[in-house]
């Protein structure tokens, strides 16, 4: 009988045995910058123990504010391996909304990238519980800053231990994230993640009939990795010891087609505007696009004209997909069943346009 938990240090030490040698590819302000798992997980392990440092116990919060990239990475498996919780702050919020989530979660730090230095300024004297800020930061030296205290995040991994042993008795049904849903109505509301969840649902993305995210593909988890965790295809990549190409700040619909060109991207995942905004330079532009196997798409529907012009035009599946902040957030996949598959053109097309079925592991009930 296995009794193994399922607990976020499988998944960063499994990279870190059997595919140190596969890359992650970051974007920063600085340029590009390369690294293989091993080295994530040695700066994942520094970076943990200066958690331990901070006084950082099992449960608490820490947030963070930044765009797609290896420091960003580091910190999703450095705070929950270490029994804290990841808090996911979405940057683009209202200063007020970002305030009232800091407080809700109370967050002790927050790791942060510099451009986000301004917003915190404006509401520093209203986020009770943060004890310390930590700049990600490419730069030698912190910029000029009335937060305060302040903390250089390269330096602070150059004084922490490269082996630093994970948490191993954790709970797997401990909370290891939280997003705030942006809310409909009134305030945003937190979605607290298990451990358990979160390697449940990184199963669910290397299914077939799902994303099948492997070790041979190279994703490029475009959503930001404060909205739903980029959609959950950080954890599935370096589980799977999946290359990922993570395509940080203030991206352009060139520089999309540039990294997917030059690191051979299989996977990517983004809105609707995302694809629409590739799909223009796709056409004004000369781009090798043709190591895509398939394009993940969710947020807002996708129109049927674009999927059409993906798959007929450029010959990229397109795979429509819906999902919630509650459910980690995969629900649906839209991929027609084998039968399906010789429908005439448009019903096909009208097919794809929806959806698709319910995912593995999600119980869905329909009312009214």
């Amino acid at each position: 009988m296995m009794d193994t938990p399922l607990i976020m240090t499988q998944i960063i030490e499994r990279a870190e045995k059997y595919f140190p040698k596969k890359e992650v590819v970051s974007r920063t302000d600085g340029g590009i910058h390369t690294f293989t798992y091993a080295e994530i997980a040695e700066r994942t392990r520094r970076l943990t123990s200066n958690l331990e440092k901070f006084g950082i116990q099992t449960g608490d919060r820490i947030g963070t504010l930044a765009w797609n990239h290896h420091r960003h990475l580091e910190a999703y498996f450095a705070i929950p391996c270490h029994g804290a919780v990841l808090h996911t702050i979405n940057m683009r919020l209202s200063p007020q909304h970002v305030s009232y989530i800091v407080n809700s979660a109370e967050d002790r730090l927050l790791l942060i990238d510099p451009d986000v230095i301004p917003l915190l300024e404006a509401i520093k004297d209203e986020l009770t519980t943060v004890e310390g800020y930590i700049i990600m930061t490419d730069k030698d030296e912190l910029p000029e800053t009335t937060l305060s205290p302040i903390y250089h995040y390269e330096k602070l991994l150059a004084e922490g231990n490269p082996k630093q042993p994970f948490t191993q008795n954790l709970d797997e049904n401990a909370p290891a994230g939280i997003c705030y849903t942006s809310a409909t109505t009134g305030n945003p509301k937190g979605v607290v993640y298990s451990h358990r969840g979160i390697l449940l649902h990184a199963i669910a993305l290397g299914l077939a009939d799902s994303t099948a995210i492997s070790e041979r593909d190279v994703a490029l988890p475009v959503v930001p990795m404060f909205h739903v965790n980029a959609w959950g295809m950080p954890f599935a990549s370096v589980w799977f010891g999946t290359k990922m190409v993570l395509p940080g700040p203030y991206f352009t619909p060139k520089i999309l087609a540039e990294l997917i060109e030059t690191e051979k991207v299989t996977i990517a995942a983004g809105v609707p505007t995302i694809w629409l905004g590739l799909l223009k330079e796709l056409e004004e532009g000369s781009h090798d696009t043709s190591s895509i196997r398939a394009v993940l798409c969710g947020g807002s529907a996708a129109p049927k004209s674009m999927i059409k012009t993906f798959e007929q035009k450029y010959g990229i599946p397109f795979l429509h997909a819906y999902g919630m902040t509650e459910t980690s957030p995969l629900v649906f996949i839209s991929k027609p069943k084998s039968y399906q598959e010789d429908l005439p053109e448009e019903e096909l097309y009208e097919l794809k346009a929806k959806q698709g079925l319910v995912s593995p592991m999600i119980e869905i009930k329909v009312i009214g």
